[in-house]
């Protein structure tokens, strides 16, 4: 009913460096971090380059979603076992998600990079805090607040407004009445398939402007903060850093080993995808690649479909980090001493309000002003104003760290359904060159379209030449000549 991109088994040409799309983002990389030093004031115009490239991805991203958790889900025909991988992927999110806001505030608590600022609430200018706390003010935070935002207000406006999570419903909605369906719903689930092959096709085009995005997003960042990493902030940011390289490499670590996988070939093997969201600092710009390249890898269409978009909801491991480190930061420069079991609930506290986090723009700082809105009488939330300025470095590595966390998570998840290709992923990590995700897009987008060109001819030969299922002629009302009592010919 679907089909699968595959990979070549036979070791390719190597083609020239400038053919990879890697060349072209390191290149603008390269050249955003030049014009963001030679020219700041040019560089701090160019951030529309990345809301450019941002913006067509997004264009795109809820109808793919919708279609491929769709036709992943319906394409099980079993709706318990799609809700035992809902499950298993939903609880182990969670968990990585606490280890996450768990060594967060381990560093924290032993680099304090904040001790000795000793800022005063009274005196402190927070100005720069009052877009944050606004936002955060408008959001619903708690529990509550993240079911109520579940729920769109109409089925056209969770694709209008972009929200992943409530498209991420719909689909699983959809997906259980289509496999209710049963027979019925093949061309329904045909024609979804069909349509999320043509957005592939669009996601290729728009990749050429990736290179550009990156330039313009890194130097905006060089060219409008690049003094912000000087002084005091410059050791919470390097704290930042190293604690996400800490989870990657001590929690994902043994997980990959445990899936069966090094971790060093994995991110070698999405180190394309990685240098997009360095240079844009968004991790959704490369949604629709890590489902085609996670699927090349040997995981299977509804695990793919299932798992990514739904860690991009509810494994924002980068973002926890953020949170439960900027919380205590803050605490810090306020000389505001917080007890260990004050720690805890915020560190659960933040577990529920980091699952929303993905449907809030500037997601990492707006969230966590609204979790330090529920503990403003311990830490000030007026504080966010101390890390506005270094938000966008720091919004690189919860990308970054998100993204790596999600297709791990994929992989992990596929191995414990027992559903992972292990053959074919250790194949493709050892020869990751394999893999030509731009080439697999076009295969997607050209199956796409050959299908809608054959359901048009198929519709053009009935509209000719009208049988029914017997081979009997008929007429509009579906009456044979001799029962409509007209002579044939």
């Amino acid at each position: 009913m679907t089909s699968t991109p595959t990979t070549s088994t036979v070791k390719k040409k190597k083609k020239p460096i400038y053919t990879h799309l890697y060349f072209w983002v390191l290149l603008g990389i390269a050249l955003g971090i030049a014009i963001g030093i030679a020219a700041p004031g040019v560089g701090a115009e160019m951030k529309w380059l990345a809301d450019l490239f941002i913006k067509l991805v997004k264009v795109v991203i809820a109808p793919t979603i919708f279609a491929t958790v769709v036709v992943g889900i319906a394409g099980m025909g079993n709706l318990a076992k799609a809700g035992g991988l809902a499950l298993r992927t939903v609880l182990y999110f969670n968990i990585t998600t606490v280890f996450a806001l768990a060594i967060g505030l381990v560093v924290i608590n032993i680099w304090q990079p904040g001790a000795g600022l000793g800022y005063d609430i009274d005196s402190f200018d927070t100005s720069a805090a009052d877009n944050a706390i606004s936002s955060a003010g408008e959001a619903d935070a708690g529990f509550t607040g993240f079911l109520l935002g579940l729920v769109p207000t109409s089925f056209a406006s969770a694709f209008v407004d972009g929200q992943l999570l409530q498209v991420l419903l719909l689909a699983i909605l959809v997906a259980c009445a289509l496999t209710m369906l049963g027979a019925r719903a093949e061309g329904m689930i045909r024609g979804l398939d069909t349509f999320a092959k043509v957005m592939f096709g669009v996601i290729k085009l728009v990749m050429w402007v990736a290179p550009l995005g990156a330039m313009g997003g890194i130097a905006f960042t060089i060219g409008e903060h690049g003094s912000a990493i000087l002084g005091s902030l410059a050791s919470f940011m390097v704290s930042f850093w190293v604690t996400c390289l800490l989870f990657i490499f001590l929690v994902l670590g043994p997980i990959c080993y445990a899936s069966g996988f090094s971790l060093i070939k994995y991110i070698r093997f999405i180190k394309d995808e990685l240098l997009i969201v360095l240079g844009t600092s968004s991790s959704e710009t490369v949604l629709p690649r890590m489902l085609t390249k996670l699927e090349a890898a040997g995981t299977p269409k509804h695990v793919v479909g299932m798992t990514i978009p739904t860690g991009y909801s509810f494994n924002l491991d980068g973002t926890a980090i953020y949170m439960s480190m900027g919380a205590l930061f803050i605490a810090q420069a306020f000389g505001v001493d917080v007890s260990i079991w004050t720690q805890i609930g915020l560190l659960v506290f933040m577990l529920i309000s980091s699952n929303g986090a993905a449907g809030v723009s500037g997601a990492g700082l707006v969230t966590l002003a609204a979790s330090l809105a529920a503990f403003d009488s311990v830490i000030p939330v007026a504080g966010i104003a101390l890390i506005v300025g270094i938000d966008r470095f720091m919004s690189e590595g919860r990308a970054l760290t998100n993204l790596t966390g999600n297709g791990i998570g994929t992989l992990a998840i596929a191995r414990l359904t027992g559903d992972l290709d292990r053959d074919r992923l250790t194949y493709v990590l050892d020869n990751p060159d394999t893999v030509d995700v731009d080439a697999l897009m076009k295969a997607e987008a050209e199956a796409g379209m050959n299908e809608i060109n054959e359901g048009e001819k198929s519709q053009d030969a009935l509209a000719t030449d009208p049988v029914d299922q017997d081979g009997a002629d008929t007429d509009r009302d579906g009456k044979t000549p001799e029962e409509a009592g007209s002579p044939r010919g």
